[in-house]
């Protein structure tokens, strides 16, 4: 029996991606007539029935979200789409930019109805060029049917989608730096509270979604909240795109039920990663992104859903998966992670913008043969630090990866400074 399925993905590389014919043809926008058929308080039921949580990282559960914002007073509300991608190792997103950009917008456009919004705005990626290309003439040819723009079939509701292009850095995937940027500020997160949904994009209420969490809406309306629930677990249902990379035989971009595959399945299967290339161990694995937890071969037989990863402290975080094998020296993949955070951190707070950097010191010490065993008991208590104090959510996580391998990798750490060799 197939591990796989194919829902968010079922068009992707079967319908020419900005054609409205070919997407009324599987299906496409009939979530949105049924919707604009129901009270938006039935919606946002069905929502809260799917047990969607979010799929950019965070995992916080969308129905509860529609929910505040829909109970806050005020307007105009705005509609927001997450689609900066900028986790290292994190590409799902990018499958349905290219490949379905109809049913993102349509999941927008529900929204929109929702609230009462009239502006939606999707945030790409900076270096997805291309693909801001063709979502825009998806967008045109959405507003040339009807199902966009002024009076979406024939209705009195009108929504309009606009793409505000990346800035570049990696911190403007958090929500509130997002934005920020948007808003043409410098992109770092806000202080919170109050929250997005009260204080948002341009000061007004602000629904911020990733894009698979939006592409999911239309399949939720379609078959029912309580349906897409079976499909995953009690508590979190649905599908999941995974993003598989790194030591594996089959790399790429795999959907799965929630909760349906083992991570030994995604990374050993053959209908998924395939196993270790040339006959190698596995070492461990990343979840989430850089800035996950890491797993180890321990862990392998647990489900992948949120709760029982958060049981053995991992995360499903973005999806990523990226696989390292018995070759790869984990304080030189680590002194790599730090270098990417170091790199991409805003400075707004200190114990991101100087916290990763004396990680770094600590690591690069140790790889050119210079640590102490002092080293050791300093970089635990300088990524303790960082996790508990930084300001965001992209700062919190930037320890995670050292917390996560100096309590298994431990022999090797004090092997490489007892030797002074990596």
């Amino acid at each position: 029996m197939a591990k796989t399925m194919q829902l968010l993905t079922a068009r992707c590389g079967k319908i020419r991606p900005d054609s409205v014919a070919d997407y009324l043809a599987s299906g496409g926008f009939s979530a949105l007539k049924k919707a604009m058929d129901m009270a938006p308080m039935d919606i946002i039921n069905e929502v809260i029935d799917a047990k969607l949580l979010g799929r950019g990282g965070a995992s916080y559960p969308a129905g509860k979200k529609w929910k505040q914002l829909y109970e806050i007073e005020g307007s105009p509300k705005y509609i927001v789409c997450n689609a900066d991608e900028g986790e290292p190792g994190t590409f799902k997103d990018k499958v349905l930019l290219e490949k379905d950009p109809l049913s993102i917008i349509e999941g927008m456009a529900i929204a929109g109805y929702v609230f009462d919004s009239h502006d939606g705005y999707i945030y790409i990626r900076g270096e997805y060029r291309e693909i801001q290309k063709l979502f825009q003439a998806a967008i045109d040819n959405a507003v040339k049917a009807h199902y966009l723009g002024e009076n979406i079939m024939g209705s009195n509701f009108s929504f309009r989608v606009h793409i505000v292009s990346g800035a570049g850095a990696y911190i403007c995937g958090e929500n509130s730096g997002l934005l920020n940027s948007i808003e043409a500020k410098t992109g770092r997160p806000r202080v919170k509270p109050p929250h997005l949904a009260e204080v948002g994009l341009y000061s007004m209420p602000t629904l911020v979604n990733n894009v698979e969490s939006f592409a999911s809406v239309p399949q939720i309306i379609n078959m029912g909240g309580k349906a897409f629930q079976e499909l995953g677990v009690e508590d979190s249902g649905g599908t999941k795109l995974i993003c598989l990379s790194g030591n594996v035989v089959r790399r790429g971009t795999f959907e799965v039920p929630i909760g349906g595959v083992t991570l030994r399945d995604i990374i050993f299967d053959p209908e998924f990663g395939g196993g270790i290339p040339d006959g190698k161990e596995l070492k461990c694995y990343h979840l989430g992104g850089q800035s996950g937890p890491i797993g180890f071969p321990e862990q392998l037989d647990t489900r992948y859903d949120h709760t029982s990863l958060k049981k053995q402290g991992l995360s499903i975080g973005s999806g990523a998966v990226v696989v390292l094998d018995e070759t790869v020296c984990i304080i030189d993949y680590l002194k790599k992670v730090s270098e990417f955070f170091i790199h991409e951190s805003c400075g707004k707070c200190v114990p991101c913008r100087e916290g990763t950097k004396r990680m770094l010191e600590i690591l690069e010490r140790i790889v050119d043969g210079k640590g102490e065993m002092s080293d050791l008991d300093e970089l635990e208590e300088l990524a303790y630090m960082v996790q508990s104090m930084a300001l965001c959510g992209l700062g919190k996580s930037a320890a995670l990866p050292v917390m996560s391998t100096l309590k298994v990798f431990h022999d090797e750490y004090v092997e490489h400074v007892v030797e002074k060799k990596c």
